[in-house]
């Protein structure tokens, strides 16, 4: 079985890339390499014992992405993750946002139609609830007003999906996922942006490792506890297994309708308060770090309600922020050796 994963050698991407492999699927990568390294592909092989097909280019780009789908028209399903993800950059780029974000998704979608590749699991975000009237989400939230472009693509590509699916025989798995942090086990692979991390996680830890001078905590006048906005963080490798579930549901048809959209989160809410307090704990590290004026684009607090992907899926998130924190420093303390 032949499964696409777009930017696959990015932070989730290569997690899952991994996971497949480990089931016995056999991944074809596509990234341009914006935010990642081809070296990522060594550190796939090194941990999983396989190396993936790795191909180099742009899937804004029309006529390559065509002629990638003549080449391998025996895909079985995609799992698309090739988009562009800050927040803040969102609001700063927003055609930038736009271009890459739905093009690509289109360019996809013209390749699956016109090749016969009947499955796609597409990243979405929780981003698509905006600020939500009730907490935890669930899936039958009101998909409200985005805060951000980069939330906006997120709803405009998860209603191209529905349109190109009422229209032709695609299979959709949407999963909306809360906040992927933590790292590999094996510390080989993990979250490493390319220049300035827009992510908590990552700047908390280079600011450890001395990379970074200082961390910056955006506004501490939230309604919320302790001042700092609340999310629902989720271990990546949790992540990447709910990913090779959704696949796993399409191939041997168990989907229950044509458009599936789950949840992908823990639970439980944790500010950027306590994110900094766990790390320093399992770290032994003291954090710099100084609170500073509102991101714009930043709702208040969110987290999910995982209970119909717990039962329909039959996936759980099992890792506490204790771990997902620890596995990070780990990750990092690996890279600078």
């Amino acid at each position: 079985m032949k499964i696409l994963v777009t930017g696959g050698t990015g932070y989730i991407g290569s997690h899952t890339v991994v996971e497949l492999q480990n089931k016995g699927y056999e991944v074809i990568i596509v990234d341009n390499l914006s935010n990642s390294s081809a070296d990522i592909v060594d550190n796939i092989q090194e941990i999983s014992g396989i190396r993936p097909l790795f191909e180099e280019f742009n899937l804004i780009n029309r006529e390559k992405t065509a002629d990638f789908f003549k080449r391998h028209n025996d895909i079985m399903g995609i799992i698309h993750f090739a988009a562009f993800k800050a927040v803040g950059e969102s609001v700063q780029h927003p055609l930038m946002y736009y271009r890459n974000n739905l093009d690509s998704l289109v360019n996809i979608l013209q390749g699956m139609i016109d090749n016969g590749i009947p499955n796609i699991v597409f990243s979405s975000s929780c981003t698509v609830y905006g600020q939500p009237d009730e907490l935890p989400v669930s899936e039958n939230a009101p998909i409200k007003k985005a805060e951000s472009p980069y939330g906006n693509t997120k709803q405009i590509s998860e209603e191209i999906l529905s349109d190109t699916a009422k229209t032709s025989d695609l299979n959709v798995i949407a999963l909306r996922y809360f906040n992927p942090i933590g790292a590999h086990e094996s510390a080989i692979i993990g979250e490493l942006p390319l220049g300035v991390p827009n992510n908590l996680v990552p700047f908390i830890t280079q600011t450890a490792i001395g990379i970074r001078e200082q961390l910056s905590v955006f506004g501490n006048d939230y309604d919320t506890p302790d001042g700092t906005a609340i999310r629902d963080y989720i271990h990546v490798v949790d992540l990447a297994k709910a990913h090779v579930i959704a696949v796993d549901r399409m191939i041997e048809k168990n989907m229950n309708k044509q458009i599936e959209i789950f949840n992908l989160g823990t639970g439980n809410g944790y500010s950027v308060l306590e994110v900094i307090k766990s790390f320093e704990k399992v770290s032994g590290q003291k954090l710099n770090y100084k609170i500073v004026a509102r991101r714009e684009g930043d709702i208040t607090q969110v987290w999910a309600d995982p209970e119909f992907s717990n039962k329909e899926l039959g996936w759980k998130a099992e890792k506490g922020i204790d771990e997902m924190t620890l596995s990070a420093w780990k990750w990092e303390q690996a890279l600078r050796k």
